[in-house]
């Protein structure tokens, strides 16, 4: 209720047309103060943000993913981000824990992996490899899309747990095995028996790819670099808006 003396410092007119601003303002102040809180954390999706938050990429080695993700990351540095994996293997020189990968002890990521706090995990050449759910919420809090660059092994569990998540699955592919093959002679990174062993494991992962065509949402082959590019652009389109 108005003071006496308010009232008298109006005429009808003056004091409806007071009130009315007070209660403009009152509702300027309400709506200023709800959308901060739902800026601040209160759960409310932008609008401009992909409801879908974690790209999935698979494909043998030698098919060019990784450079492919190299140019990605480059044209769309705050867009993007990888999650930090775990492994049992020990650090190569240069890498550091925490930016390149967790380097855990064998028994401390059973533990992590029995408890259920992995996303994925396999094992590679006697070592362990895996994608925690955390890392991947560290990387979903940043506000970036999170990249996971897994195996086949870890793309089928990943399609188990995080399926309310809706990941977007893409497959690189080279043109033919034969053209993989000779990649990786052409590359010599690797003696011949650890050769002979990834171009076993990519022979099995694309047999077991082309008799499940509906696995992925979207399929690259990498016969042209540029062209590829392009494929990845378009199949990641909703998240470069």
């Amino acid at each position: 209720m108005f003071h006496a003396e308010l009232i008298k410092c109006y005429s009808e007119v003056d004091l409806c047309t007071y009130l009315s601003n007070k209660f403009k303002e009152m509702i300027a102040r309400t709506a200023q103060t709800m959308g901060a809180a739902a800026c601040s954390g209160m759960g409310v999706l932008s609008t401009q943000t992909p409801s879908k938050s974690i790209v999935v990429i698979t494909g043998p080695s030698g098919c060019g993913k990784s450079t492919l993700l190299n140019r990605l990351f480059d044209a769309y540095p705050d867009r993007f981000g990888f999650s930090v994996s775990h492994t049992t293997r020990s650090p190569r020189p240069g890498e550091e824990n925490g930016v390149h990968y967790h380097f855990s002890q064998r028994s401390e990521m059973q533990q992590l992996i029995e408890k259920g706090e992995f996303m994925e995990h396999a094992e590679f050449g006697s070592n362990l490899y895996g994608t925690s759910k955390a890392a991947v919420q560290n990387v979903c809090d940043k506000g970036q899309i999170c990249i996971l660059d897994i195996e086949l092994q870890g793309v089928l569990q990943v399609k188990k747990v995080a399926a309310d998540m809706s990941p977007v699955f893409v497959y690189v592919k080279p043109p033919t095995f034969e053209t993989l093959e000779q990649r990786l002679r052409d590359r010599q990174t690797e003696n011949k028996d650890s050769l002979e062993k990834r171009l076993s494991q990519a022979k099995k992962d694309m047999g077991y790819i082309d008799e499940n065509p509906g696995l992925f949402d979207y399929t690259i082959v990498n016969d042209n670099l540029d062209t590829a590019y392009q494929d990845l652009q378009t199949a990641l389109k909703p998240f470069l808006s």
